[in-house]
Formats: C-alpha cells, structure tokens, sequence
C-alpha cells in the first residue's frame, strides 16, 4: 500500500516555478528543485516523473490558470519558448495555448518582460 503525500503540491509547484523562472530549464538541476521543494530526490521523481514532468505542471499551472499574464507566468512562457519548444511538441502546444489566450498582446508582454529584465544601465544606451 503506497504511503500518502506528506507535502503540498501547489507549494511545490510555486517554489519549482521560482527555480525555473530564476534559472531556467536546462541550468536547472534536479538537486536545485531538491533544495527548494525541500523534497527528497524520490519522492519528486514519484510525485512529477521528471524535471520535465514537473516543470509541464509548472507550466500548466501558471500558464492555464489564475497566474495567467503575471510576470512569473511570463517568465516560465519564455523560459518554455527558447529551451523546450523547438524538440518537445507537448510542451509547444501548452505554449501555444497559452499565447492564443493573450489575444493579440502576447508580444507586446513577452518583450516587456524581456526588457524588465535588463539592467537599467543598458536600457539608456544609445
């Protein structure tokens, strides 16, 4: 008989939002989700299969859900869009979801993130 969750999923989902966003996905380790979802190696790879397992849950959540069009959210879709979407076709349709959803302003979000990004310094260059 398995044993029952001892943790909860949605802050585990928040804080390997909070890696992916700060690191992105392929700097990303298994031993940095480890760190900060405090859970064990054994129990993540039970609960979300793998990285990219857990990381598609990161991304449904924040992409499909009230988290939609937040900066974390944009994040992530960036995040998806430049590591995973060229090779991984579910991951691409989630995106695409998500951009459709936007309606015509996906752009106009995506590169304000992107600039929010950039130390001040650089935004006054000529």
């Amino acid at each position: 008989m398995a044993r029952p969750r001892t943790f909860d999923e949605d802050v585990v989902i928040t804080r390997a939002a909070e890696v992916f966003s700060r690191l992105g996905y392929n700097a990303c380790s298994i031993d940095d989700l480890v760190e900060a979802t405090a859970l064990q190696r054994g129990s993540l790879y039970k609960a979300f299969g793998s990285k990219r397992g857990l990381f598609e849950k990161v991304l449904n959540r924040f992409l499909v859900s009230e988290w939609h069009g937040s900066p974390a959210a944009l994040d992530l879709l960036i995040t998806a869009l430049r590591e995973l979407v060229p090779a991984d076709l579910p991951i691409a349709a989630l995106c695409r979801t998500a951009l459709d959803a936007y309606e015509g302003d996906a752009a106009k979000l995506i590169g304000g993130r992107l600039l929010d990004h950039l130390p001040t310094h650089e935004l006054s260059k000529e």
